[in-house]
């Protein structure tokens, strides 16, 4: 079976039409779950249309990319019987029209089960197996504890450009498309803040990563304030932790956990619309006033966005009699709206956005604000992996490893972000 988790960030996340795996009856009956977005989904829209005489019915980019699929495997398949070079001859195929990250997962009824990831492996996704009563089983995800908590054991993860085919029968086949030429550029923000601290993504463990993504900050937070200026760390539940512990460590500060978090509401950083997440920010963290008051708190988050967390957060030190408040980001401000799968792409939602640091700290409320440095923050993830060719990190430098993501499709998309949030 296919079991899907994505929230939306193209298409509609109130639309049951638009919940995956998605299905396409002809050929063969193909089941596909889509993790990414694609850049040229309109494009291909159109095209599908025009010249291969298939109607898309939602706004899901995951919908087209299943029939660029299927309308590939039609041309690559001669007669009824379909065999793993078929597959694969399609997935050559669909990278040649479509652009964007994707990491797929689809079942065949009487073949097997398939696998592929776009050519810059933007998107992760991992290969796992386990000895079940019936022989040798396998299992794709997109981390490596979805394989874990299931019993299974992780084999690799599916390189850039990468098919995988698993018959029925349970034989494996694999090729890496002449399209991965570029070589391998995960996507950075899984490090930062989006995979859990146990998985392992492309060689990199995440907890390592951000430990030493903590080491770095701690020397931006030395550089900016003398000894004395800071008596307690506090970080921002969950995925800031070990960098805030790792900063505490390096720099002989007292570490205290001040926010307890809800466990019963969601990552706020996904939930749709502003105001949501704004009121979702006090009924998932509570302040406890013993470690902030008449305290100097260092407050460490992964990452700031938005800044509705930010600055809902600092109010809450404050109100729990906080002295002063410092806020230290363990990644780089976020300038560029990202197209590949997270769901940041409005340029004026972004906090940093046209904005200095000076200004940022400011609009969050805080007495002073410490940022990750871009070149810091990728070469700790890549000290762990020198397999890995470069990161995808446009939300944060503003380049889009599969270049071509142009202001005129940033527009379109904002655009179309818009409507849907006045239909909403």
């Amino acid at each position: 079976g296919i079991g899907h988790v994505r929230y939306p960030t193209a298409g509609s996340a109130m639309s049951a039409e638009e919940a995956q795996p998605f299905y396409v009856n002809a050929p063969f009956g193909i089941v596909l779950g889509h993790n990414g977005n694609l850049t040229n989904a309109a494009e291909l829209q159109d095209d599908m249309y025009r010249r291969d005489r298939r109607h898309i019915n939602t706004e899901s980019d995951s919908e087209v990319l299943l029939n660029v699929l299927a309308h590939e495997l039609q041309r690559a398949v001669t007669g009824l019987t379909l065999d793993p070079d078929a597959v694969f001859a399609a997935v050559d195929a669909l990278h040649q029209r479509a652009r964007g990250a994707y990491a797929c997962v689809g079942m065949i009824p009487g073949f097997g089960l398939i696998g592929f990831r776009d050519p810059y492996g933007i998107r992760p996704l991992v290969l796992g197996h386990q000895l079940g009563p019936r022989g040798m089983e396998y299992m794709l995800a997109s981390e490596s504890v979805a394989l874990e908590g299931l019993g299974f054991q992780l084999d690799r993860d599916i390189a850039a450009g990468e098919c995988i085919v698993i018959t029925e029968d349970g034989q494996v086949f694999s090729k890496v498309s002449a399209a991965a030429k570029n070589g391998l550029f995960p996507c950075v923000f899984e490090y930062v803040y989006f995979a859990r601290p146990d998985s392992l993504i492309d060689g990199v463990s995440v907890y390592e990563a951000r430990l030493k993504m903590g080491e770095s900050l701690a020397q931006r937070v030395q550089e900016a304030f003398p000894k004395g200026d800071i008596d307690v760390v506090v970080p921002v539940p969950e995925s800031s932790r070990p960098a805030a512990m790792q900063l505490a460590m390096k720099l002989g500060l007292s570490y205290r956990e001040g926010f307890i978090k809800n466990r019963y509401v969601g990552r706020t950083f996904i939930m749709p619309g502003q105001e949501i997440r704004r009121k979702s920010v006090r009924q998932k963290l509570n302040a406890m006033s013993s470690e902030f008051k008449d305290k100097r708190v260092l407050i460490v988050d992964d990452s700031i966005v938005r800044g509705t967390t930010s600055q809902e957060i600092v109010q809450m030190a404050r109100e729990s009699g906080a002295r002063g408040v410092i806020f230290a980001s363990a990644a780089p401000p976020v300038r560029f709206p990202n197209v590949y799968g997270i769901d940041m792409p409005t340029r004026n939602e972004l906090i940093a956005y046209h904005r200095s640091d000076d200004e940022i700290c400011r609009a969050i409320g805080a007495d002073a604000l410490v940022y990750q440095g871009i070149e810091a923050m990728k070469s700790d993830v890549q000290s762990f992996n020198s397999q890995l060719t470069g990161l995808e990190a446009s939300c944060f430098d503003g380049h889009y490893v599969t270049g071509d993501v142009s202001a005129e499709l940033l527009d379109r998309l904002e655009a179309s972000r818009r409507q849907q949030a006045e239909a909403a």
